[in-house]
């Protein structure tokens, strides 16, 4: 660029050289008079200003030669856009398009000889080799998807089936621990000791002393239950323990607590058949467990056989395996309903189930006062984990059912068993047991078609204005099949519950929540060494 002046300062003239010549940007004429010197120091003052700019525009001009595009063109298309907030649209018309596809693939049936790939590779072939166009790579797309969403249902399905046989079958160390005190039982004195020593037995009657109830064939969850509560209590001395188990447990069972005494409480170990008031008379469930085949079947028949998977959910599909753990039909699940006549000298009972572990003195339970009320249990309508703590009646009923329906709210707050405080006192003047009987058997003449689990709905029926709420610290639930359970609340609880499939002596119980539970085995016993159990 070049500020070129006349002779005669008549003329001011500006020119660029743009592709080897000279062209001239701007001749500024000056009148024909004598020019002044203010006259000039104007000018150059405004020449002073507009250099700059020309300077830009002489750029530009240079920089677009080589573009080949106007100047004006190729300033509006970079410059513009970016000044008035506009940008190139194609990638957002192209988007569009594509999502159009789409939408109109989803509506569609997949064509019924299409090969789908077997892989992401397969897949990035097959569009180079075919060039498929939009629609096929969507079709393709939409049938990969929907395999993999078969097989990810069906392989669910498979591990929660797998799950429930898991969950239902005896673990080798536990079975290698019941046969071994058995046969400890016929060939050493020691392990049939009387339990207790016949100077203890007036204390099994006393109720001035705290007396726990647990019935179970698990051998390894009672000595974890008995010892985790005489460990944890501030007065052991005033504990005494009811063991109940089956004829097949009882001498395994007689000889852990004969050899492993917790003194200074008191376990007394009984067989159910040992109770003269358990009868088939006495005990309506004893008969239709032995006599109804559809019982039977549902509890140990083909869980998938019939079963329509498409329709149901992972989750509810759970639900229904739980609902079918053999451990339903068991005398032992149903025992808790006869306390006050297993027990009829006693005022007071805690019930335990076999899956607990005690983390706390439970002596203050005694002194709640259940304000005449027969049971005392944790709510599970209400609390921080929405999972475990809602459950209403509508949980359990099935409320399509017009027995159900009429007879029930759906909206009734649910309670736990597993760790109840029974007043046995006021029990015995209420008509619970025959309540509960009554349920049993419509539920039979409905084809089990009332309810999805074993003893809890006929007792939430049974017990309906007979529970008094207590605090949810003293039990807290779920161990057994909520992964995501807050290990600070587990260690402030006073009874924690694995109630669930994952039951921390099985290899399917949570890793994180399984060390609540062993600190109370006794690894160094001979028998737990010798049956590697948990190993």
């Amino acid at each position: 660029m070049q500020l070129h002046f006349s002779p005669s300062m008549r003329s001011i003239t500006i020119s660029s050289n743009n592709n080897g010549g000279l062209g001239d940007l701007m001749k500024i004429k000056v009148a024909a008079r004598h020019i002044s010197y203010r006259t000039l120091f104007h000018t150059v003052l405004i020449l002073a200003f507009l250099l700059p700019f020309v300077f830009i525009l002489t750029a530009v001009v240079t920089l677009e030669g080589v573009n080949k595009c106007s100047s004006f063109d190729c300033l509006g298309r970079r410059l513009g856009p970016k000044l008035l907030g506009r940008a190139d649209d194609s990638g957002q018309r192209l988007v569009k398009d594509f999502v159009k596809i789409l939408n109109q693939v989803n509506s569609e049936e997949l064509p019924a000889g299409l090969k789908l790939p077997e892989s992401y590779n397969h897949f990035v072939s097959e569009m180079k080799n075919n060039k498929h166009n939009a629609k096929e790579f969507a079709l393709m797309v939409k049938g990969m998807m929907e395999r993999f969403e078969r097989e990810i249902r069906e392989s669910k399905f498979a591990e929660l089936t797998n799950k429930h046989f898991a969950a239902s079958s005896i673990p080798k160390g536990i079975h290698c621990l019941s046969l071994r005190l058995t046969d400890e039982y016929s060939s050493n004195a020691h392990a049939r000791k009387q339990l207790p020593s016949p100077e203890l037995l007036p204390s099994l009657s006393d109720n001035s002393l705290h007396h726990f109830v647990l019935s179970t064939d698990n051998i390894l969850a009672a000595s974890v239950v008995v010892s985790s509560a005489v460990q944890s209590s501030l007065k052991p001395e005033k504990i005494v323990f009811h063991v109940i188990t089956d004829k097949k447990t009882y001498a395994g069972m007689h000889s852990w607590f004969a050899l492993n005494p917790v003194s200074p409480a008191i376990v007394e170990v009984r067989s159910v058949h040992q109770f003269d008031w358990l009868t088939r008379e006495n005990v309506p469930v004893l008969e239709a467990v032995e006599t109804h085949n559809g019982i039977r079947n549902y509890y140990h028949g083909n869980h998938i056989a019939g079963a329509n998977l498409s329709d149901t959910t992972p989750r509810s599909f759970a639900s229904k395996l739980q609902a079918r753990s053999p451990k339903y039909i068991s005398l032992l699940n149903h025992l808790r309903i006869y306390l006050p006549e297993l027990f009829p000298n006693l005022d007071k009972v805690v019930f335990l189930d076999d899956d607990v572990v005690i983390q706390r003195d439970l002596s203050p339970l005694w002194d709640i006062d259940l304000n005449g009320k027969v049971n005392g249990a944790v709510e599970t309508c209400k609390g921080e984990d929405d999972w475990v703590m809602s459950k209403r009646f509508r949980t359990y009923f099935n409320f399509s059912h017009p027995f159900i329906a009429k007879n029930l709210n759906p909206d009734d707050c649910a309670w736990a068993y597993g760790m109840n405080i029974f007043d046995l006192r006021a029990w015995r003047k209420t008509d619970i047991r025959d309540t509960y009987h009554a349920w049993l058997k419509e539920n039979l003449k409905s084809n089990l078609t009332l309810w999805k689990l074993g003893t809890l709905p006929p007792a939430l029926i049974a017990f309906k204005g007979h529970v008094h709420p207590i605090d949810p610290s003293w039990h807290m639930l779920g161990l057994g099949y909520q992964k995501k359970t807050n290990i600070e609340n587990v260690k402030k609880a006073a009874v924690i519950h694995y109630n669930g499939q994952s039951k921390p002596w099985l290899e399917i119980g949570f890793e994180h929540l399984r060390p609540f539970w062993t600190k109370y085995v006794n690894y160094t016993n001979d028998f737990v060494r010798n049956c590697h159990i948990l190993e």
